[in-house]
C-alpha cells in the first residue's frame, strides 16, 4: 500500500463493496443457474451450457480484487479498470479549465469504482437520461451519470464521474456527503459496460496516453502539482 492517507475530522466513509464477488451477482445469476439445472434434468445439453455460461458471465463480471494502492497522497490512482478513451483539457459549468481523463469499462472489467484520490465528499450530482455508448461523445453530458465531488486535506477540488454506458443501466455510489473516502477506496460501480471520468485540476500532470489500460487503483493516472513551498521566499 501507499503511505496513509490524512486522519480527516469528517466521518469516515466504510469502504463497499469489499466481498471477492459483489452481491448483485447472486441476485441476477440465480436465474440463469437454476434454468440451467433443469435444462439438465431435462436432458438439454446444450440450452444448458449457454445457461450455465451465463452464470459463470455475471460471476466474473462482479469480480472484486483487492489491490496495491501505490503512490503517497497526490498520486492520483485510476477509478476503474478499463482502457484511457481521453487525456485533454476541458471548460467547467462556472468557465474555468480543469483537466479531465476519461476510462472506457468493457463488459469484461472490473466494474467496481474506486476513489482517486483521498477526500471529504461536498457533493454527489445526479443527472442525465440517455443510455448511449459510453465512447459516443454525446454520453459524456447526456448519459445517465453520478458525479461526485471531492475535497482533499489541502483544499483541492476533483471529481469522479460514473457514466452509464449502452448496456449499463445502474449506477452504485454509496458514500454520503461530508464522509472521508480514503484514496483508492472501493465506493460504488456502474452495472454492464460504462465509462468513468475523473476531473482534476488542470495542473495536475498525466501520467497516462489514450488506448492504454487500466487497473482501478493500481494503476497512476496523475499526478497533482507540488503545494507551495510556505517556507519558499522566506530569508535564511
Amino acid at each position: 500500500m501507499g503511505e496513509a492517507d490524512p486522519t480527516p475530522a469528517e466521518p469516515i466513509f466504510a469502504e463497499r463493496p469489499t466481498e471477492f464477488i459483489v452481491r448483485d451477482a447472486f441476485t441476477l445469476g440465480i436465474a440463469p443457474l437454476a434454468l440451467a439445472g433443469l435444462c439438465g434434468l431435462l436432458g438439454w445439453t446444450w440450452p444448458g451450457f449457454v445457461l450455465m455460461g451465463a452464470t459463470v458471465f455475471v460471476a466474473c463480471f462482479f469480480r472484486n480484487p483487492p489491490r496495491e494502492i501505490p503512490g503517497d497522497d497526490n498520486t492520483v490512482v485510476a477509478p476503474a479498470d478499463g482502457r484511457v478513451i481521453e487525456v485533454g483539457e476541458i471548460e467547467l459549468p462556472d468557465g474555468s479549465r480543469a483537466l479531465r481523463i476519461g476510462i472506457f469499462l468493457s463488459v469484461f472489467n472490473v466494474h467496481v469504482n474506486r476513489s482517486p484520490l483521498g477526500g471529504r465528499v461536498v457533493a454527489i450530482e445526479r443527472s442525465g437520461s440517455l443510455f448511449l455508448a459510453a465512447f459516443n461523445r454525446r454520453a459524456e453530458t447526456e448519459n445517465v451519470r453520478c458525479a461526485m465531488t471531492l475535497e482533499t486535506a489541502s483544499g483541492i477540488r476533483f471529481q469522479v464521474v460514473q457514466i452509464t454506458g449502452l448496456i449499463a443501466r445502474r449506477i452504485v455510489c454509496h458514500p454520503q456527503i461530508g464522509e472521508w473516502v480514503n484514496r483508492g477506496e472501493r465506493y460504488g460501480l456502474i452495472r454492464f459496460g460504462s465509462r468513468t471520468d475523473v476531473i482534476l485540476p488542470l495542473d495536475a500532470e498525466p501520467k497516462v496516453k489514450p488506448r492504454q489500460k487500466m487497473r482501478g487503483g493500481s494503476t497512476i493516472l496523475a499526478l497533482l502539482a507540488a503545494p507551495p513551498d510556505a517556507s519558499a521566499g522566506e530569508e535564511a
